[in-house]
């Protein structure tokens, strides 16, 4: 519990607390904390300052052991039900006080394939099998909070039973039962295969899951099953449907399906005995695009009115590996079920907070930990809901996201000056766009080439703008559109025609540059640094910035769910979901949207190569406005003011539109 006054105690006692805690106080630098966390102090309870937990226990001599949790599924039908590993690594002080903690927990199948992190991380353990080294910084930084930290295989990798169903009912399930067993409802044992039992007679229930990618996927499954005791998730570029990150509405996206998923991250156990399971993946999840039973399971969005816990959202807006689909219509589900949000949204790629805004990002986490897991009143649940980057290493916040004077707003394609490159507004267009997909192109030929008559490519662009335009949230563009072919795939994009410098989320390390320095985040160990390579941004100059993205097969224009053939010569109606995104498209700049085929390297061509006419008429976008139709229309119709005569200077001139390619 936080420090309250004590108004009992004696002066003496007041005093002395309050020298300790300016003590602890010094100790907040990553070096000073490995030096408290080695203190061989064992306190029944740690000293802390108000609202905050203080590195008070040891790292080195922490309690790490092994204990294998029953799932009670019998994922590989061996006749045992199957026993996930839980590696642990605990305060020593405070088993001796007897003093229940706390648990963070990362559940992951990348423990032993492909490891965790910027250097890939992979567990270690000594001659015994317990574990020396946890990937990430998070056992390293909480353990001598007073914390406990949990490390789960999931099943069928590393050191567990079963097989991997990726993100099915046995992944899900072999984390929600590690949870169940910290709060005393699962079994749990001190070998993968023998009778004794082990339990988290040291843990109070409380726990919260992390994790970037699967890792926080699988939490946010687990909350989704509504189970007591998760308190907070912190999902970090997670899926939050499986099909959505095979497919987009029909549209096969990259990657060979769950099987392959599976078998890479799978041990070499499982791969032998877990072919009826990989089997199932193949024919469930078929690469026509259509929806079966098996996405059922996997789609934790319709249950998100089950979630319990508090959910911290990061996710990177230009993350082209689990696209911002999923954050949107996730957040979107849980704000009808009223739980506690809070959310980041940074410029890179499929990048951990960790490594693009590290000194913040461990603060924040720390205090949010510690007020859904130690119950501290910090103020966190008190502050702005959202951090966004606006540009590299330059935030802004939102007291609630999107904010509350968002409105979704009508914008309407019409033919311009020369085919192929039209208008965009709020007048509905007329007449028609034909274009024909060129599977070797992608969107970023398309924007570079938007003020241009090309034949692979419709783009609709407004006038520059007079002010500054925000979108926060999801957009969808409804697309009536004429095939020549019996398949047809469609893109579209929105796209900021303007020069700026943003993080190069293109490069392989999508945004940020690793360097050779490192810093320290928490207590080490010989065998578990907590020193990792620091980073920085990566940036580069454009012209244009694509912003957000959506993808479908025309094919699927009747139903979402199931693909048909489509009639040649005849018009069929479709809307793509575009992910969310918060972006400002500055003064002088001008937003575009862009309709096309194939966006090649994110999505497969279809089988034949169709021209498409749209439907001006029938066409639009839904775009999330703060300030709605309004701020639209302020932006584009308001004229600059002529130069003032009186000596005053005047107002900055709109940026010319440039042209070119991103550098």
């Amino acid at each position: 519990m936080p420090i309250r006054a004590r108004r009992t105690r004696l002066l003496w006692r007041s005093l002395l607390t309050v020298a300790l805690a300016a003590l602890m106080a010094t100790l907040m630098s990553p070096g000073a904390a490995r030096s408290a966390a080695e203190s061989p102090r064992a306190p029944s309870e740690a000293p802390r300052a108000p609202g905050e937990s203080r590195p008070t226990y040891s790292y080195k001599d922490a309690i790490r052991e092994s204990v294998w949790v029953d799932t009670r599924i019998d994922g590989d039908e061996n006749g045992r039900t199957d026993r996930v590993a839980v590696d642990i690594v605990r305060p020593r002080e405070l088993d001796r006080t007897g003093r229940r903690i706390p648990v963070i927990m990362d559940a992951s199948p990348y423990y032993a394939c492909c490891g965790r992190g910027n250097e890939s991380q992979k567990k270690t353990y000594d001659e015994n099998g317990d574990p020396v080294r946890l990937p990430l910084y998070y056992d390293n930084y909480f353990v001598p909070r007073g914390y406990g930290y949990v490390a789960v295989d999931l099943t069928g990798t590393n050191r567990s039973d079963g097989c991997v169903d990726v993100g099915g009912r046995s992944d899900v399930h072999s984390a929600k039962a590690v949870v169940d067993w910290l709060n005393g409802r699962a079994r749990g044992y001190t070998s993968r295969t023998g009778d004794e039992r082990a339990r988290a007679s040291w843990s109070n229930g409380r726990t919260g899951m992390i994790g970037k990618s699967y890792d926080g996927t699988i939490a946010q499954g687990v909350a989704a099953t509504g189970v007591r005791g998760l308190k907070t998730i912190v999902p970090i570029g997670a899926i939050s449907s499986w099909y959505d990150y095979y497919f987009a509405k029909g549209a096969p996206l990259f990657g060979s399906g769950p099987a392959g998923l599976a078998n890479a991250v799978q041990s070499p156990e499982a791969r032998a005995r877990c072919g009826a399971v990989r089997q199932r993946l193949i024919d469930g999840a078929p690469r026509s695009g259509d929806w079966t039973p098996l996405w059922n399971e996997r789609d934790h969005v319709p249950d998100a009115d089950k979630v319990r816990a508090s959910v911290f959202v990061v996710h990177g807006m230009q993350d082209l590996n689990v696209r911002t689909k999923h954050f949107g219509q996730w957040w979107d589900a849980l704000a009808d079920n009223g739980v506690d949000r809070k959310i980041w949204l940074g410029q890179a790629g499929h990048v951990d907070p960790f490594d693009f805004r590290r000194a913040h990002w461990v603060r924040t986490l720390h205090r949010w930990f510690d007020h859904e897991l130690l119950g501290y009143d910090n103020g966190i649940d008190r502050e702005p809901m959202a951090d966004i980057e606006r540009a590299p290493d330059r935030w802004t916040t939102d007291r609630v996201w999107p904010p509350r004077t968002t409105d979704t707003v009508k914008l309407r394609p019409a033919k311009g000056s020369a085919p192929g490159v039209g208008t965009l507004g709020t007048r509905p267009g007329k007449g028609t766009e034909t274009f024909t997909d060129d599977r070797e192109l992608s969107e970023t030929d398309w924007a570079e080439r938007i003020h241009t008559s090309t034949p692979a490519k419709a783009g609709f662009v407004t006038k520059p703008l007079a002010r500054d335009l925000r979108l926060a949230g999801s957009s969808k563009v409804t697309v009536t559109a004429t095939p020549t072919t019996r398949t047809a795939h469609l893109s579209a994009v929105l796209v900021d025609l303007g020069p700026d410098t943003i993080r190069d989320y293109a490069h392989e390390d999508e945004g940020i540059v690793t360097l050779p320095d490192r810093d320290c985040w928490g207590a080490s160990t010989p065998g578990d640094s907590a020193c990792f390579k620091k980073t920085e941004a990566k940036t580069t100059a454009v012209d244009y910035t694509i912003f957000s993205r959506g993808w479908a097969d025309l094919g699927n224009w009747a139903d979402a769910e199931r693909g048909r053939p489509l009639t040649p010569g005849k018009p069929h109606t479709l809307t793509l979901d575009l992910a969310a995104s918060d972006h400002v498209v500055p003064k002088g700049h001008r937003l575009a949207l862009i309709v096309a085929g194939t966006d090649k390297g994110l999505i497969e061509p279809p089988a034949d190569t169709p021209t498409l006419t749209l439907d001006l008429a029938r066409t639009y976008a839904k775009v999330p406005l703060v300030g709605g139709a309004k701020a639209f229309t302020t932006s584009t119709t308001v004229t600059p003011r002529a130069p003032r005569l009186d000596g005053v200077a005047p107002p900055r001139p709109l940026n010319p539109l440039p042209g070119g390619s991103t550098s």
